[in-house]
């Protein structure tokens, strides 16, 4: 119970929102950071899920190599960064933290392409529309639902991940964690887990409302029909 006081007082204090360090500054920094892990992870599956899954083949073992990523632990990779050239500071956990985000990324854009329904995909084709055109008008699309979920779980498992930044000399809302266990003020240490907290259910509320708000409202009705069990 105390150390939930301390962490209240710690956050009701002016001083600790304010600065080079302050909660305001680290924030745009963790944000900074994630987006950039999100966009290289996005920049990397999104194409790969895209070209498999239209073709219908080779998905499967692109998803198990992707996923055999997450056996390696993030602190490790960025202390294996550490030794090389990458070094230490945000540019190893950015590329540690979008190899994490790869996965969900890949497997769900493979999984959304993969199941368009082939009737769409054969009007497409009967109208005369070439494979590339089918997918850009008619099958993408189709898949966003399942492609925006994709890009939404790796984002919130980003923002969670990216705190490990402090320990390799980086930035973000780690730092206060970090400082926190530094001079055994463990209020402060909950403080920065609330904060950490906090960004990744905000994070997970607008990209889903995002999501919501893109999806055209047909395939919406849909989704709840499913739900439902209509």
């Amino acid at each position: 119970m105390d150390v939930l006081r301390a962490a209240l007082v710690w956050l009701n204090d002016p001083l600790n929102w304010t600065g080079s360090k302050g909660v305001l500054t680290l924030t745009g920094e963790h944000l900074g950071m994630s987006l950039a892990a999100v966009a290289l992870a996005a920049a990397v599956a999104l194409p790969i899920g895209i070209v498999l899954g239209h073709r219908r083949r080779g998905g499967t073992v692109a998803i198990v190599l992707a996923n055999a990523t997450r056996a390696l632990p993030t602190l490790a990779l960025l202390l294996i960064f550490a030794t090389t050239g990458i070094g230490f500071g945000n540019r190893p956990t950015v590329i540690a933290a979008a190899i994490f985000a790869v996965p969900p990324i890949l497997s769900n854009t493979y999984t959304g392409l993969r199941e368009v329904d082939p009737a769409a995909r054969d009007a497409a084709r009967g109208m005369g529309m070439s494979g590339l055109r089918s997918l850009a008008v008619v099958e993408i699309p189709l898949a966003l639902p399942l492609i925006g979920a994709g890009l939404r779980t790796s984002a919130v498992q980003v923002v969670a991940t990216i705190p490990l930044a402090a320990l390799v000399g980086g930035g973000g809302l780690g730092v206060i964690i970090n400082d926190g266990f530094a001079l055994q003020r463990y209020g402060q240490v909950l403080a920065g887990g609330l904060l950490v907290a906090a960004l990744s259910l905000t994070t997970e509320l607008v990209l889903g409302g995002l999501q919501r708000v893109l999806t055209p409202a047909p395939m919406r009705a849909r989704a709840t029909a499913a739900r439902s069990g209509v």
